[in-house]
Order: structure tokens, then C-alpha cells, then sequence
């Protein structure tokens, strides 16, 4: 029988030699996730030896791990904007750039929203943050694939928040009622070349839903649909917010000149990159 701070030590050497980034936190994390522990319990356990049905738990996990499958599709959840949502293949885990996206969001809106629209909603984590944020808000969450509407339900559900939150399946606004328009419109499309999403991590390119991720003429398909199709569902006042790839940005500024966008505004995300653009009518 072996104690616990030895399983973490073996476990962190053996994910570093897999290349995992962060070892220790991994181990730790996969280790607790498995004992039904929090991390922090660990550390007043570090001498306890562990069962062998404890450690059969623990290596199915590491081994998934190993193979660069996501950890938070490995635990099922992971923490985003405040929220512990469910997260697995069926849809992109959120990102810190999003949850940065929604910070910004807030500092760009003047009054609470009435009506929210969340455009490719993924885990609904968007749609979420602003059911959560402006308890009063219409909000609506926007997804072709109805295996990640199932994610996004399952999440709403599980945070109280499905009377709320209405979920629609549709290719971008298209089935969206004729005339129904939004104070602010959140989107983090796909915008990935197939080119960038060869060169990602194998976390990204090898388990992550390609469709979440990779757009068609560059990257800028997705993003020309969204500046054409919400112009027209836009409330006078609104905002619409895009998450983007960094190369987009002098495009998108002629692409919202074109399709009657007023104002429009590049915002660079934590690691000085463009990220985001915000346009208003």
C-alpha cells in the first residue's frame, strides 16, 4: 500500500512525462475528483494509505489524462464566471478569454439589459452569466447542434436557471421569431483557420468539437453571417459582442462599415491580443 503523497508524486512525474502542463495541479485535481475529496483535503491526508479500490479508481483517470484528453472533460465540470458548469465532448469548455469578454461586456453596458441573445451558446455559459448578472433579462441561447443544446439545458437546470434561459436551435438567427430583436448580443463563434487548429494543443484539436472551433474562408465565415444577421436584431441602443481571432480585426471594422454598423471598437484580450469587437447600430 502506498500513501497518498506518493501517489501525487508518481502521478505528477508520470503526467510531465506526457507533456502535461501543470502536472502537479493535474494530479492533484484527478486524484481528489477521484476520492470524492476537494484539492485542499489532500493536504491533511497526505500520509493516509490508499485502498486498492481507490487507486483502481484514480488510474482510468490518469490514463485519460495522459492521453491529453481535457481535464475538465475527464472531472465533468469546470468553474467559469462564478458558475461551476457541466462540461463534456459535446461541446467547447469555456475560456478565460470569454469570461474576460463578459467582464468587458459589463463595463460596455449602461443599464440592464432587457433582452439577451447568446449565439452559438455551447455549455450556455454566456447565456448563464447574463441570466445570472441581470436577473431580470430575457435571455436567449442560440445553437445549431443539439447535442450541445442538451449541454446548455442540462446546465440550466442545474443552476435554477431554465425558466429563465430560453434555448433555441438554429443556424444563427435564422429560426429566430421575424422581428424579435436584443439589447445585447454575445457570440464566441467559431474563428479558427483548419491551419491553426492543426498547430493546437492535443487537447484542442484531438477532443474538442471541430465545429466550435474551425470556420470556413479563413476563419471569417461565421463572423460575416453573425455582423449581417444580427444588424437586424439588434435594438437601437444595443451592443453586440464578438470574440474573434486576433488576424480579423481590419476586416471586421469594413464588414460592420458595410453592413450599417455604427460605432465599432477592437479590445485586446489579457495576453495584449485582438480579441474582441464590439459594435453598436
Amino acid at each position: 500500500m502506498l500513501a497518498l503523497l506518493e501517489i501525487i508524486k508518481k502521478t505528477t512525474d508520470y503526467l510531465a512525462s506526457k507533456g502535461i502542463e501543470s502536472p502537479r495541479l493535474n494530479a492533484e485535481l484527478l486524484i481528489s475528483h477521484a476520492l470524492g475529496l476537494k484539492r485542499m483535503q489532500l493536504y491533511v491526508q497526505f500520509e493516509r494509505l490508499l485502498t486498492e479500490p481507490e487507486l483502481a479508481a484514480i488510474r482510468p483517470l490518469v490514463k485519460r489524462r495522459s492521453a491529453r484528453e481535457p481535464l475538465q472533460y475527464i472531472v465533468g465540470e469546470t468553474e467559469w464566471c462564478g458558475l461551476r458548469l457541466k462540461v463534456d465532448r459535446r461541446a467547447l469548455i469555456p475560456r478565460p478569454e470569454t469570461e474576460y469578454l463578459f467582464e468587458l461586456v459589463q463595463e460596455r453596458v449602461a443599464s440592464p439589459p432587457a433582452a439577451v441573445l447568446d449565439l452559438g451558446t455551447g455549455t450556455g455559459a454566456l447565456a448563464l452569466a447574463a441570466a445570472t448578472c441581470w436577473p431580470d433579462a430575457r435571455v436567449t441561447a442560440v445553437d445549431l447542434h443539439e447535442e450541445a443544446l442538451s449541454l446548455a439545458r442540462e446546465n440550466t437546470e442545474r443552476l435554477h436557471l431554465g425558466e429563465r434561459v430560453r434555448l433555441v436551435r438554429s443556424h444563427w438567427c435564422e429560426s429566430l421569431p421575424a422581428g424579435e430583436t436584443f439589447d445585447l448580443i454575445l457570440s464566441n463563434p467559431p474563428y479558427l483557420t483548419s491551419g491553426e487548429l492543426d498547430e493546437a494543443e492535443p487537447e484542442v484539436k484531438d477532443h474538442e468539437p471541430r465545429s466550435a472551433l474551425v470556420a470556413e474562408e479563413e476563419g471569417r465565415a461565421d463572423l460575416a453571417l453573425l455582423l449581417a444577421q444580427c444588424r437586424q436584431r439588434i435594438a437601437p441602443d444595443g451592443l453586440l459582442a464578438l470574440e474573434t481571432g486576433i488576424a480579423h480585426h481590419a476586416w471586421l471594422q469594413e464588414q460592420a462599415r458595410m453592413f450599417g454598423w455604427g460605432a465599432t471598437e477592437s479590445a485586446r484580450d489579457l495576453t495584449g491580443r485582438d480579441r474582441f469587437v464590439f459594435a453598436r447600430p
